[in-house]
This record gives C-alpha cells, sequence and structure tokens, in this order.
C-alpha cells in the first residue's frame, strides 16, 4: 500500500532513540522511491499541541493506515512533564 501525502499512518515497531513508540500517529510529509527498494516515507510525528517532536524517515512495511476500530490514546512522556509543570 502507498500512503498519500498528508496522510495520517500508525508506527507499528519502536524508535526509542526518537521519543516514538509503536501506535504513534504521524503525517505522510514525503515518498521516497528508490529503485530496487521498498518505498519509504518522512513522517512527522505531532504533540496533542501541534508541536512536531520528530521526523523518521521510515520503511512502508514499519506504518499501516488508522482503521475504524483504533482509538486514539495519550502517553505522558516523563522528560516533557516536568516542563510544563
Amino acid at each position: 500500500m502507498n500512503y498519500q501525502l498528508y496522510s495520517d499512518v500508525i508506527l507499528l515497531c519502536d524508535l526509542p532513540e526518537e521519543g516514538l513508540y509503536a501506535g504513534d500517529i504521524g503525517t505522510v510529509v514525503e515518498q521516497h522511491n528508490v529503485e530496487g527498494l521498498e518505498t519509504g516515507y518522512s513522517v512527522e510525528f505531532f504533540d496533542m499541541l501541534g508541536n512536531t517532536v520528530a521526523v523518521a524517515t521510515l520503511p512502508r512495511n514499519s506504518l499501516r493506515s488508522p482503521t475504524q476500530a483504533d482509538r486514539p490514546t495519550v502517553r505522558l512522556v516523563n522528560n516533557l512533564a516536568a516542563r510544563s509543570n
């Protein structure tokens, strides 16, 4: 499956070095096509206030489209929680 530009996608793997975890929701901001390789995507991830927290380049098989059965959740990020108090 190819994802359209600016479509929402769900991360299928943990990327702790980026502070991202399976289930995080991102937005496709660029598609990368390299002959002989799997299609890749640059995906931007946001916090609940719309601030960018990471942009990651990912292979297609590490993403999926949201479905009607998905429900967004909130995950507290410890290093940011201290700054907001």
